[in-house]
């Protein structure tokens, strides 16, 4: 059970970061609406014919390099330092987040889904966006239309997508922290771009760090949650996953997931990095159905200012355990013990990364 110190501490780390997000910007501030207009114009932010595509393969495309400190920033409360599922909201209060992860290895780029963000700024619906520090490299410009929307939250999702419980020490503190790295430079870029470089302020309400974040693969630890704790960013799983990877999945399927396993308080997990097989046609089959049922969309953040996190001691997808099976499924094998040359890697060992796929 959560005590009442524990649910200030959640406000005062939302409010640290991104309270500003739902708010009105103080007197001589420039909102986060009208930053991105003067930035882009709406056809910049539009989706882009085959933007979605992973690229594979990419040799360049390798490790990011990070050149500043992380930041130092408060620890997160010891009753929140676990892995939060969802959230118990006051009766009557129908409230849900929907959340999408961009996730990016080395040796690929990302796609960009560009139709999912487009159907969500149409709509009005707000989301959190768990982005891995490679991809904010990669996509930069899309980061930065990103962080600069007013409906979005952005959220950390590890810096290459690697797996937190095979990491530790250093290792662990770089896959964790790096991302707040890169989103620093990115939005440090911004600031110094023609179309806000003349607006004192022009930042103030776009968050200057992270305060959330995603484990890859939705796998962590003891010290991996230790190690977000003390970045201080909370760890956020989820209650429904869509298994949108999954190309067998279809748009039906996906927003009857949504649909069907909706309750007040849940936090939905889907991709909009080129892996969500039929996400963009699934979410306007779901969403007017919630909407028609009396939910609203809200950030993580704001979700957690609500109502009281429910807080596991592991992270999971469905049940305890079930995403251990990522400490060996992406191992290669072991060349067997001959002489003669070992085999090619057949084609199961080089298919794409689908974490999530069922």
């Amino acid at each position: 059970m959560i005590d009442t110190r524990a649910i200030l501490a959640v406000a005062v780390v939302v409010g640290l970061g991104h309270a500003a997000a739902a708010a009105q910007p103080a007197s001589g501030r420039v909102s986060r609406a009208a930053l991105q207009q003067s930035c882009w114009p709406a056809a910049d932010l539009a989706v882009r014919p085959g933007e979605a595509v992973v690229q594979r393969g990419v040799q360049a495309s390798g490790p990011v390099a990070l050149r500043q400190p992380y930041p130092a920033t408060m620890p997160i409360a010891t009753a929140l330092a676990g892995s939060i599922r969802r959230v118990t909201l006051p009766k009557g209060v129908k409230l849900v987040a929907l959340t999408f992860d961009f996730c990016e290895q080395p040796g690929e780029i990302a796609g960009y889904d560009g139709a999912i963000l487009d159907y969500l700024r149409r709509h009005n619906i707000r989301a959190t966006l768990f982005m891995g520090g490679k991809f904010m490299t990669t996509h930069e410009a899309r980061t930065q239309q990103m962080m600069t929307d007013p409906l979005f939250e952005i959220a950390s999702h590890g810096l290459h997508h690697r797996n937190p419980r095979l990491l530790s020490g250093a290792e662990l503190r770089r896959e964790i922290e790096g991302p707040s790295v890169i989103y620093a430079n990115v939005r440090a870029k911004l600031a110094v771009a023609q179309c806000v470089a003349g607006e004192p302020g022009a930042l103030a309400d776009v968050a200057g760090r992270f305060t959330l974040m995603r484990f890859p693969f939705g796998a962590c630890n003891a010290e991996s949650l230790a190690a977000a704790a003390t970045a201080g960013m909370l760890a956020i799983q989820w209650d429904i996953s869509t298994g949108d990877p999954s190309p067998g999945q279809s748009a039906r399927e996906i927003a009857d997931i949504m649909v069907r396993r909706t309750r007040p308080g849940s936090i939905i997990l889907a991709h909009a990095n080129g892996r969500g097989a039929h996400t963009a046609e699934a979410l306007p089959l779901a969403i007017p159905k919630l909407l028609a049922q009396g939910y609203r969309f809200v950030t993580v953040s704001e979700l957690l200012a609500a109502g009281r996190p429910e807080i596991a001691e592991t992270c999971y997808d469905s049940h305890p355990g079930d995403t251990e099976k990522y400490d060996t499924l992406f191992q290669k094998p072991k060349a067997p013990q001959q002489s003669s040359p070992a085999p090619r890697p057949s084609a199961a060992h080089v298919e794409p990364f689908n974490p999530f796929s069922r």
